[in-house]
């Protein structure tokens, strides 16, 4: 009997204690957090002003745009720089591509359709062009595959990025880099390069 009064003491104690605390409140609508208390602490987060989905379909209808609504605008230039980059390169091989199909095609229309025959005043044979012509469509379509991928990466990186909006960053992390000179004993002086990484 006097277990279980025991028990129910320490079952109202408890009960008390649980009741003695400050109430919690998780607000989901706008994602904070509300601890009322004589000392409120009230913390919000930026998931509501960074969504990861809007950030993706920004990126995915006008490229660039996931980067300027994440806030991110120093990665413009390398997102507009890649595509000029890629079209200029698309552009390059393209023209390649036609100009020495019409020089192909001049031949074989003209007889000379040989692996080791030259049109005369030409410098090359039908067969270089056509090696020529080969390498020129697969530069150009390689260019266009990395095109698809610098647009698919764009899009990753503005989700990305929207995601770690909320990511805590420690700010006492720092990674410094200095040049350091060191004495021992046994191979003497030493200098180089230390990286220094602070937690």
């Amino acid at each position: 009997m006097k277990k279980y009064l025991v028990l129910l003491v320490l079952a109202c104690l408890a009960l008390t204690k649980t009741m003695a605390q400050d109430s919690l409140a998780v607000d989901h609508e706008s994602d904070s957090l509300i601890v009322e208390s004589q000392d409120t602490v009230m913390l919000k987060t930026y998931a509501a002003r960074y969504n990861p989905r809007k950030a993706l379909l920004y990126a995915a209808v006008v490229p660039g745009l996931g980067q300027i609504y994440n806030k991110k605008y120093w990665k413009l230039p390398l997102v507009y720089g890649g595509f000029i980059a890629l079209g200029y390169a698309i552009n390059f091989y393209q023209e390649g591509y036609i100009k020495y199909k019409n020089k192909l095609f001049f031949n074989l229309d003209h007889g000379y359709d040989g692996d080791s025959e030259i049109y005369p005043g030409d410098v090359y044979t039908t067969s270089t062009y056509r090696n020529v012509v080969d390498q020129y469509r697969r530069q150009r379509d390689f260019m266009i595959v990395i095109a698809g991928g610098v647009y698919i990466l764009q899009m990753v990186d503005a989700l990305v990025d929207a995601h770690l909006k909320e990511f805590d960053l420690n700010p006492s992390l720092k990674v410094t880099w200095h040049p350091s000179v060191e004495q021992n004993a046994l191979i003497g002086r030493t200098s180089g390069v230390t990286l220094l990484v602070k937690f």
